[in-house]
Parts: C-alpha cells; structure tokens; sequence
C-alpha cells in the first residue's frame, strides 16, 4: 500500500500543550474504551490476524501503536478491516483512528495527524524480470500503464498526473498478476512488503523487479476529527512517538523488526 512524501510530515495541525493520559484526565467515570482500526492486507506491518475475523491485526505498526500509548498509560483495542474501510470509519467516527495512512493533498484536512511520523517505506515501481530500464522516477511512468491498488492513498502527484495511464486492482496480489499478464507495463507496491508477497508466493518469485522509486513515504495513524477522543488522543500519540525515538525504544523495535524480515 502506499501513502506521502516526508516532506508532508510537519503538517501537524494541533498546536497545543502537553496532555496528560486520559485516565488522569477521567471525572469519576471509567474513561471511554479506545477503538482502532489497522489494515488486514498489509504485511508485515498490519495484516489480520489468525484468530478469525474479529481477531486484532499483527504486524509491526500494530506492536508500535500499542508500545507508544503505553507510555501514556493507554490500551486500545485494534480491529483488521480493507484499508478503504478503515479510513472511512475514521473519517465517520465509526473509530478514533486509522493506520497506516499516508498524508496526501486528498486527504490532509479530513483528519487529525500527529507528528512525527510512524515510520517511512519507499513506493517503489515494479516491473517484470525481464524489464531492462533502468532506475525510474515519477516522470518515466508518463505515457506508460501503471496499476496500483483501488482503496488505497498514493502521493497526489501521481493520481493526478493525466500523463500516466492508470488502472486499479483490488489488491496487491491482482496488481501483480496484471504485470504478469501484460495487462500493464509497471505496478506501484510499498518496497517491504511489495518483496515479501512476491517472495512468498512461487508463481511470483523471481518473476518481478523493482525498476525505480516514486516517493519515499511517511505513514501516520490518521485520528478521527469526528470522534471526541481524536484531538487528545493525536496529542498523546505524538507525545508517547517522540518519547519512544528520544529514549532508543522505537529505534530499538524497528532494529529488530527489519532484521526478522529480512529488510532490504
């Protein structure tokens, strides 16, 4: 999935103090439970879990969202449903917040972001094995056709670029069996787990490679201006994010993340 250049990463639009954790904030009642929604598609950073379809998601940005309210005093209960889903209970206030979005011209006033981002992945064009050009930007894909993943946020310059001949699939895994098919010339897919599907899959390994690079990506928990707990709970995310990368902590959890997956 995809999803903002870091450039976009000081849009936080909530200048205000330090908010101590809900529970110290309570009026003699039992504080709200804290409702998440995370992706089911998106590994390894959230995908749904094995415990049936009410089951939290698991993945790296799910550990991270747990770990950084913590050092707030918070839990939270996190549901795996479509991505597409996801923003718009998000956006309704169905939920206090979703994750992993990106910020996008699109997007950036729907929602409450925190600041810094939760972690960065490249947006990396993929093309067949056989494929000989060579490293490719945003402008190479003008008169080219190039699917991408329907539900999904992808920077504006691309979506809007008239240049590019575009196509959606459902999903990852039909993104890359339309390259395969020659159906299309190139397919955008985040460079992690854009890998690990296709080597996780033998009709797909070997049979793909990344030409080039769109965007370096920022992904943010996207909190709900519709709930009553997004304002305070953006807050004490990007209060509880910026502890984690002051004290080691954060650094430490994506260390061992990118060595389990084998990052490259």
């Amino acid at each position: 999935m995809v999803r903002l250049s870091t450039g976009v990463a000081l849009v936080l639009t909530l200048g205000l103090s330090t908010l101590a954790p809900a529970q110290t904030m309570a009026t003699g009642q039992a504080p709200a439970e804290i409702v998440l929604a995370g992706e089911d598609d998106w590994s390894p950073y959230s995908s749904a879990g094995s415990g049936g379809p009410q089951a939290a998601p698991v993945g790296f940005a799910v550990d991270l969202v747990r770990a950084v309210f913590a050092t707030q005093g918070l839990t939270v209960r996190i549901i795996a449903v479509p991505f597409s889903r996801c923003m718009l209970y998000a956006k309704t206030g169905q939920v206090a917040g979703c994750f992993n979005a990106t910020i996008t011209d699109d997007n950036r006033s729907d929602y409450l972001w925190h600041q810094p981002a939760m972690f960065e992945e490249e947006l990396s064009i993929f093309g067949r094995a056989d494929d000989p050009t060579p490293e490719m930007r945003l402008s190479d894909l003008r008169g080219k056709r190039v699917a991408y993943t329907k539900g999904y946020t992808y920077p504006s310059e691309f979506m809007h670029d008239s240049r590019i001949q575009k196509f959606s699939a459902v999903s990852d895994t039909a993104l890359i069996r339309m390259l395969l098919s020659r159906r299309v010339d190139y397919i955008l897919l985040n460079r992690t787990p854009g890998w690990m599907r296709i080597d996780n899959t033998p009709d797909f390994r070997a049979k793909l490679r990344r030409t080039g690079i769109v965007s370096m990506d920022g992904f943010w928990l996207a909190f709900s201006k519709q709930s009553p707990q997004g304002e305070r709970l953006a807050l004490q995310f990007s209060q509880g994010l910026s502890q984690m990368r002051r004290d080691g902590s954060y650094q430490r959890m994506l260390d061992e993340f990118r060595a389990r997956v084998g990052y490259r």
